[in-house]
């Protein structure tokens, strides 16, 4: 497989130096400077959103990958709660990312083919990323630290988009360090003991069509 380009990198906090702190309860989100970068109507509503956009973290990436300008975090979580790939419950309970709605909406707005990925095995994902595909996949999001034991599947989505070796690299939009968020190396191994088996493909352009 060619080498994988990298694509920009967003993180669910507007502030990536900030996400390790965030996510520790040492820092506030309400405090990060850089909140209405993402459209949010508040501290507040930033601070309420940004735990639930690992989703539209990785969608602002694959639509960076085809060198399409992305929407701010929250306006874009905006668009795809109308579309249903978000829910606010009566609780104020937040689902999503719900991926129909989502590659409905890919497809609507950018005319960018998606399809729904179920019951695979993380040795399944490289032949994904065959030219320039990309592989949003629900991952435990203890990821961050795939060295240690997975508490469970699933529960986060990350944006795979190549593989080296025995090795598949990813974007974590809340990986807690550097190293951790863009360009992770996470082994195969590791990887599919917080794989839950199902994500969103976004295939690549074939070899005639690609510039």
């Amino acid at each position: 497989m060619p080498t994988a380009q990298t694509p920009p990198y967003f993180g669910q906090w507007e502030s990536p130096e900030l996400i390790g702190d965030i996510i520790s309860g040492q820092y506030r989100a309400e405090d990060d400077p850089a909140w209405a970068e993402s459209g949010a109507e508040s501290p507040k509503d930033y601070a309420r959103w940004a735990d639930h956009l690992c989703g539209v973290a990785c969608l602002r990436m694959a639509l960076a990958a085809r060198g399409i300008n992305p929407p701010p975090a929250r306006h874009l979580a905006r668009v795809l709660t109308r579309y249903g790939a978000y829910v606010e419950k009566e609780d104020g309970y937040i689902r999503g990312l719900i991926y129909a709605p989502a590659i409905t909406w890919l497809a609507e707005t950018h005319a960018m083919p998606a399809e729904i990925i179920l019951d695979r095995a993380a040795e399944d994902i490289p032949p994904l990323l065959a030219n320039g595909g990309l592989f949003i996949a629900s991952v435990h999001p203890a990821i961050r630290r795939p060295t240690e034991p997975a508490p469970g599947k699933g529960g986060h989505l990350v944006l795979v988009f190549g593989a080296e070796g025995d090795a598949l690299r990813l974007h974590n939009p809340s990986g807690h360090d550097a190293a951790s968020q863009a360009d992770a190396r996470v082994p195969m191994p590791d990887f599919a003991r917080f794989f839950a088996g199902r994500g969103i493909w976004l295939p690549g352009a074939p070899l005639a069509q690609r510039a």
